[in-house]
């Protein structure tokens, strides 16, 4: 199966994948750190690349790889893109740079669960390679907080014993997970939501369509989702949420039954549709309730968002018990989807257990 062809769980899904990436935009602070550890000469056998996910953590890995392969400065992260080297990371054909990731099932051609232990292992050939055959070598792995307990035991071993010339570099989106002992073994990178500009600017590149304001509100300054919002009608559907609870707690029960026969919708590259309408439907909850507490939030994610938020939640006792709805919601869609609910009747039981709440 050719790179093209293969399945590859760090790609967003409908967006290029991150080794593609030509620049860095609103991580200034993370790579200045780096930039300042090679200038000092004292650059970390091992980077861990924390934040939430979507905000470019595997783009600065990618960026780091190319960067120290190739004759980069430590003036800056910039990479001739037509380099030799860099061509070949992007065709995934150079010897000197591993990626560990979640594999492909051979038997069902799916993306396994679990970066296994199997795939960890080959870190220990890769990095004792000789100097002749090698010198400078670079792995990413992608993401560390999905590697079982076994893989994870298998890298700390690697990190307990780093190889000369050998750099790994760690993207985690939920860094609690990962040993503590592994955790104590890196340098840690932490990466943050991007603004409002540079958000615009990343969706423009990519050739993003759609509201880049709404789209970077409602993804909290994650691009990742913001592409995934964009290719899955994200923002239209979310405005169907606010607009169900305009009248609330009046409610257009076909507007229910609409989101609900959405939810059912067979999933595609782009994502699966109950996913997307469940994360919609937890945000509007946390909106509500940080506007409770904090006020309606600006910029607005869809039409007539504040108002009908301000509304709803207008105090502190609303704020705690749109919270509360948020974690019952969540709860629910979790377990409907670990038995194999149908997606439409959960979606539906939910929105109306939600709108029928008396104490709200």
């Amino acid at each position: 199966m050719s790179v093209d062809e293969a399945p590859e769980p760090d790609r967003a899904p409908g967006a290029p994948h991150p080794r593609e990436a030509a620049r860095i935009l609103g991580q200034e602070s993370a790579v200045s750190a780096l930039l300042t550890s090679a200038r000092a000469d004292r650059l970390h056998h091992a980077w861990l690349l924390t934040g939430p996910r979507g905000t470019g953590k595997a783009t600065l890995a990618w960026a780091m790889a190319k960067w120290l392969l190739s004759d980069g400065t430590a003036d800056s992260l910039h990479t001739d893109p037509e380099a030799p080297v860099v061509r070949r990371i992007r065709a995934m054909s150079e010897p000197r740079l591993l990626l560990v990731r979640r594999p492909v099932d051979e038997k069902t051609g799916r993306v396994k669960a679990e970066i296994t232990v199997d795939e960890v292992r080959r870190l220990q050939g890769f990095f004792h390679m000789s100097a002749a055959e090698g010198g400078r070598r670079v792995a990413i792995v992608d993401a560390a907080d999905e590697m079982n307990t076994a893989a994870a035991n298998a890298l700390l071993k690697q990190l307990e014993e780093p190889p000369r010339d050998a750099v790994l570099i760690l993207v985690a989106h939920q860094p609690g997970k990962l040993l503590p002992t592994i955790r104590s073994r890196c340098r840690e990178l932490r990466l943050n939501p991007l603004g409002g500009e540079d958000m615009r600017t990343v969706l423009d590149e990519l050739g993003v369509s759609g509201n880049h304001e709404r789209l970077a509100a409602l993804s909290g300054g994650s691009v990742g989702e913001a592409v995934r919002l964009a290719n899955q009608d994200g923002l239209e559907r979310y405005q169907k949420i606010v607009d169900l609870f305009a009248d609330f707690p009046r409610v257009d029960r076909r507007a229910i039954s609409a989101l609900a026969e959405a939810a059912a919708a067979r999933a595609s590259a782009e994502g699966d549709p109950f996913d997307l309408i469940v994360t919609l439907l937890d945000r509007f909850l946390n909106r509500a309730a940080r506007t409770g507490l904090l006020g309606a939030p600006f910029p607005e994610a869809a039409a007539r968002e504040a108002e009908v938020l301000s509304r709803i939640s207008p105090d502190q006792h609303a704020a705690m018990l749109w919270a509360g709805a948020q974690a019952q919601t969540s709860a629910r869609a979790r377990a409907g989807r670990a038995v194999n609910l149908d997606p439409s009747a959960l979606v539906m039981d939910m929105l109306i257990e939600l709108v029928n709440q008396p104490a709200i």
